[in-house]
């Protein structure tokens, strides 16, 4: 049985979600279709990167994701078949395969797939789910297309560091409005080398990292490294967000001392 993920900028609100699961249970009949997300804000490929990238690994190998932000193809963003670590991915190479893959290998090739339809506005359904459906009969890549050798490296804003502080932005803000970072623990305590620190975000100090957001009252703010790695900003039952003046690309600030 064929398990397929879904991620899209859709919503819930729309047909696209309803008329893709139909497509793929009428070329798969008993495959499983889970989706991850619609909610990803319109053509926001950081997080939906960032929802996949924490999640993809936890399905069991061969199952097919299937990425529907920004799929519009170009000469310089062609639609591709992916598979990595175990796991096929379907979308257009705008960036976020490699920021869901990082450095990882992976077997790329261009999708040739003759589309069902003549409008071009709904590729997910009329293409996406073409190539999941015979990556689901097991036939080969070359089947699809062409080798594709090469994945667009996207270039993203990585920790700098001196011998006393270390300097970071948020790069999501997930669904309760905690703040993600992308400093990772291994650079935290690379850097602190068993000293005191303090987290600076905007005119708010931190001296302490938790490891539960329960650790402090409510509604006050707590820092965490959480699941994904990550060094996380975060109000005990409060949205840190909206009510602490932060979004993605918010400074964050590491002093130890």
């Amino acid at each position: 049985m064929a398990i397929i993920t879904l991620t899209s900028d859709w919503g819930q609100s729309d047909y696209y979600v309803a008329a893709v699961k139909g497509a793929i249970l009428s070329s798969i009949p008993d495959a499983n279709v889970i989706d991850i997300t619609h909610n990803i804000e319109p053509w926001d490929i950081a997080s939906a990167a960032f929802i996949i990238r924490n999640c993809y690994q936890n399905f069991p190998e061969g199952t097919i994701h299937i990425i529907a932000v920004e799929t519009e193809e170009s000469a310089e963003k062609p639609h591709i078949a992916l598979k990595a670590n175990g796991h096929y991915f379907i979308g257009t190479d705008n960036d976020i395969f490699s920021l869901i893959l990082g450095d990882t290998p992976y077997e790329a090739v261009t999708i040739e797939v003759i589309q069902d339809s003549d409008y071009f506005t709904f590729t997910t359904r009329d293409r996406f789910v073409k190539v999941a459906a015979m990556i689901a009969q097991g036939r080969p890549f070359s089947e699809i297309g062409h080798p594709y050798q090469e994945i667009r490296k996207c270039v993203t804003f990585q920790p700098t560091i001196d011998a006393n502080s270390i300097h970071g932005i948020v790069t999501f803000v997930d669904s309760y409005e905690n703040l993600v970072t992308n400093i990772t623990k291994e650079l935290f305590e690379k850097v602190k080398n068993g000293r005191k620190f303090e987290i600076r975000i905007g005119k708010y100090n931190i001296g302490t990292i938790c490891r539960s957001y329960t650790e402090v009252a409510i509604p006050d703010i707590v820092a965490l490294f959480g699941t994904h790695g990550f060094l996380e900003i975060a109000l005990n039952h409060g949205r840190a967000a909206s009510l602490l003046g932060f979004s993605r690309d918010s400074s964050v600030d590491i002093v130890f001392m």
